[in-house]
């Protein structure tokens, strides 16, 4: 369970930080079906996109920094996958009062949901395995 609680972690910080980067390069055109139509629109929504992916960017390394551990630190699985829950329940808030967004928000509401939990399990299950008592000792 270690070694999935790693790989996902680092896959999960890789496709982050990635997902930043190309937001922060691309701005507002990294948007699927933005609407903004007056150049004030825009600019702010451009502006927003940048700032917000480069702190999403910074979550994206932050797991890759816990995969890095060993073990890997089950309380920060617990709030890095936290932030993302509140991110998918943040989207569902958003679905309930404006409708339905472009179509490629939908799965990743659906990750940002499913995610977390298997998580939080798997980090759980990793913190309550016993140590073993001879790793690191000579002999």
């Amino acid at each position: 369970m270690a070694r999935l609680l790693k790989w996902l972690a680092l896959a999960m910080g890789v496709a982050c930080a990635g997902i930043g980067i190309y937001h922060v390069v691309l701005g507002i055109g990294s948007v699927p079906g933005d609407g903004g139509t007056d150049a004030l629109t825009g600019a702010t929504v451009d502006s927003r996109e940048r700032f917000y992916n480069a702190i999403f960017f910074g979550y994206g390394m932050a797991w890759i920094w816990v995969a890095r551990q060993s073990p890997v630190p089950a309380s920060m699985v617990r709030w890095l996958a936290g932030f993302m829950f509140l991110g998918g329940i943040g989207r569902i808030v958003s679905l309930a009062q404006h409708g339905t967004p472009h179509w490629f928000q939908i799965p990743l509401t659906v990750i940002e949901l499913i995610l977390p939990p298997l998580y939080i399990w798997l980090a759980t299950v990793n913190e309550r395995r016993p140590v073993d008592a001879s790793a690191g000792t000579t002999g």
